[in-house]
């Protein structure tokens, strides 16, 4: 399954020209407020309808302004999960859940999704009655029910407070390893995009300015513009090697050496990606001894690149991953930083946070 899309909308002071293409998993689509994030999906889903453009799914053409192609939205088995869930009020969950499914399945008992999204036990509930987070992952079932090609999801944790997202984040990781449709993951919190996504897309004033794997734009010094500097940081993969490494830590293996995190109850061989932010790297020239921070890693420096302020941000190659370090501009200059160059990157373990862990689950695995 594939998306490609170029959109051309023309709103009273902005204009949206963008472009997108997702492989199958999670593409997650990001930029600030207002850059036409949201207007993009709707106009692949048909909510909108733009002036010009054209939108494939999986060699189905649903949208072409040259030719008037034009399917109407109820006709693209396209599941959309909102920022409000829109459940119907009057209806019982297993109600709302029905409401998705398609007419020649309504009489079939709901089975498996419920299971997968923790909401068996809410079937007789009223939606005035559930959490927010429960509310959301009604509002994802009804969806999936659908039986959609495609999912697309448009901030659907933004008003969540940050308990109600932990509680969510793990059914949409779920979600993500149990061989469903593939998803368009609208946000701008890039913890979350770092946790669900596999492929990038980054909005900036209504045009796409610049897309990829998301452990590639996660580690690119160039795209520290558009996650902004406290957000930037790079994933690496990793497998956990001991579940109890002493002192409330845990031992995982890369590909340039050992790291230790906060514990993990995940089985031992379980495969992680990591992401480490780049504020939370520190470089060496040489292998740092008798220092505080336990994670050592070797690296090699790919690029420099000079921020608009006293930062740099600096590429960094170690084993098959990539790491990205945000250091002054000054400290750069100092170490004599350049793309060849080898380091240590030195990297504190209370730094990386539990929510900055995430299993990798094997296609099917629910």
């Amino acid at each position: 399954m594939s998306v490609t899309a170029h959109i051309r909308h023309r709103f009273e002071g902005f204009t949206l020209d963008a472009s997108l293409e997702a492989p199958d998993g999670v593409t997650a689509i990001s930029g600030p407020s207002g850059a036409g994030k949201s207007t993009l999906v709707r106009a692949i889903a048909g909510v909108l309808r733009p002036d010009a453009g054209r939108v494939d799914v999986n060699g189905e053409v649903l949208f072409d302004g040259e030719t008037g192609i034009w399917v109407p939205p109820h006709k693209r088995r396209i599941g959309f999960v909102f920022q409000d869930a829109r459940l119907f009020p009057h209806m019982s969950v297993a109600r709302n859940l029905d409401y998705g499914k398609p007419v020649q399945v309504v009489s079939k008992p709901v089975s498996g999704v419920p299971e997968m999204l923790g909401i068996s036990h809410l079937m007789e509930r009223m939606p005035d009655t559930l959490s927010g987070g429960e509310t959301q992952r009604v509002a994802i079932g009804r969806a999936l029910l659908s039986e959609p090609r495609l999912l697309i999801m448009d901030e659907p944790l933004a008003s969540l407070d940050e308990p109600r997202k932990a509680e969510i984040l793990p059914y949409l990781e779920r979600l993500r390893g149990a061989g469903g449709p593939p998803i368009l993951y609208v946000s701008h919190a890039i913890d979350e995009i770092a946790r669900l996504a596999d492929t990038l897309v980054l909005i900036r004033d209504g045009k796409t300015a610049r897309a990829g794997p998301l452990q590639d734009m996660l580690a690119d010094p160039e795209a520290v513009r558009d996650l902004g500097p406290r957000a930037a940081g790079a994933m690496i993969y990793a497998t956990l090697a001991e579940v109890d490494a002493g002192d409330g830590l845990s031992k995982l293996a890369t590909s340039a050496g050992v790291l230790y995190l906060p514990r993990r109850e995940e089985p031992e061989g379980t495969q992680m990606r990591v992401r480490i932010r780049a504020s939370d790297v520190m470089l060496s020239r040489d292998k740092p001894d008798r220092v505080s921070a336990l994670n050592i890693l070797k690296a090699e420096v790919i690029s420099v690149l000079d921020g608009q302020g006293p930062g740099a941000a600096v590429a960094l190659r170690s084993g098959e991953d990539r790491l990205l370090a945000r250091i002054t501009g000054r400290s750069a200059r100092l170490m004599g930083l350049k793309p060849g160059m080898h380091c240590y990157a030195v990297i504190k373990s209370v730094s990386v946070a539990p929510a900055d862990i995430s299993r990798l689950q094997e296609d099917g695995e629910a």
